[in-house]
């Protein structure tokens, strides 16, 4: 039997086959196979002798971004290496603004976080949220989300988290504040990897792009006098990723590498729409190192448009996504799934078969990936 799933295994990893399952009626599943990407049906994965692996995807992203940031990272995941099956689980918060549209679709295609902690999970991702208040504990979601983190500190092997969720958690478990930057830090950006002993960062490229979009910063020296390693980080970006004390435990990123190609210029546009109705008073600049020459002739163009629209008081009908459309360059993608490949494989060496429990039997929670004795 041993033989035969490690048979199995290697076909798949051969094959080139996806081991993401469609558990559930997620609309993001179709979504994802409609885009030319293998999804596995529940039967067919219940016949495969494969491990799985079950991860929880917070996602506190707000409405507009909800189900484009759910397929990103489940995109992200999906693409990985094919050393399991990967289940899924999209959960939220209480606290929130919503409206009745998406809490009907969490409703509907969620999982309930208290049905999670009853069946465990082997890792967990947390995604970034919009803020309304100077403190972050000041944020009505800011009790529930602590409360996802102690449970999870206690019962998954890793976290992985984004953008605003690593302020929070930087903030609660090493009281680090995040300190306002002079001007939103927006584009794409290159960096280098400080650490490339690390097995997070096992063959990937030295040098990568990242996209960032933040008005928040921690820095390498904040991270530093914490005990905590940084792992990536730019001159002009700042600190992409870190961790730790114990390498792996909880993994921290402040930059975007689950961002479609178009993910900024659709920011962008939201920006310009807003400038153009005389909700912002200036107009928004460019995202760094994102437009090529000629894509940035189009954007200028469209700004032209829309201060006319702003001083008429006509309609702003911008073509800004038909014209850019093929102009722009990912240039992050493989870096990105490279990154959460090495996760993911890293998770699934600690982890309990069982999971319900946090690490296989031997390994040390205060040093997981055995990398003291090194």
């Amino acid at each position: 039997m041993l033989f035969w799933a490690r048979y199995k295994l290697l076909s798949s990893l051969r094959s080139g086959n996806m081991p993401l399952v469609e558990h559930s009626k997620l609309p993001a599943f179709a979504q994802l196979r409609a885009q030319g990407h293998e999804v596995l049906s529940l039967d067919r994965a219940e016949h495969q002798d494969i491990r799985e692996l079950h991860i929880g995807f917070l996602n506190m992203m707000p409405d507009a971004a909800l189900q484009a940031t759910e397929r990103q990272f489940i995109r992200l995941v999906g693409g990985c290496n094919r050393i399991a099956q990967f289940f899924v689980y999209p959960f939220s918060l209480p606290g929130l603004p919503r409206s009745a549209q998406t809490l009907d679709y969490i409703e509907q295609y969620y999982s309930d976080f208290e049905t999670l902690r009853e069946e465990g999970l082997d890792a967990l991702i947390i995604t970034g949220a919009n803020v309304a208040n100077p403190s972050l504990q000041q944020e009505p979601f800011w009790d529930p989300l602590i409360e996802v983190v102690n449970w999870a500190q206690d019962n998954v092997v890793s976290i992985l988290c984004s953008c605003l969720a690593t302020h929070a958690l930087l903030k609660h478990l090493h009281g680090i504040d995040r300190q306002p930057l002079p001007d939103k830090r927006w584009g794409v950006f290159s960096h280098r990897v400080s650490t490339p002993e690390h097995p997070l960062l096992r063959e990937i490229n030295t040098r990568f792009d990242i996209p960032h979009s933040r008005y928040n910063d921690i820095s390498r020296e904040q991270l530093e006098a914490a005990g905590l390693p940084v792992l990536v980080d730019s001159r002009e970006g700042g600190v992409h990723l870190a961790a730790s004390s114990d390498q792996f435990r909880v993994i921290y990123m402040q930059g975007h590498p689950e961002y479609d190609v178009a993910s900024l210029l659709k920011e962008y546009r939201r920006e310009l729409i807003r400038f153009a109705s005389g909700e912002l008073e200036t107009a928004p600049p460019f995202p760094e190192h994102y437009f090529g020459d000629q894509a940035q002739e189009y954007a200028a163009a469209q700004l032209q448009r829309a201060l006319q629209a702003r001083t008429t008081g006509a309609a702003f009908d911008d073509t800004l996504e038909q014209d850019l459309a093929g102009l722009l360059d990912n240039t992050w993608g493989d870096t990105a799934k490279a990154v959460i490949n090495n996760w993911l494989g890293l998770v699934y060496r600690v982890t309990n078969i069982d999971r319900k429990q946090q690490f296989m039997p031997g390994v040390d929670p205060e040093d997981p990936l055995g990398l003291k004795e090194k």
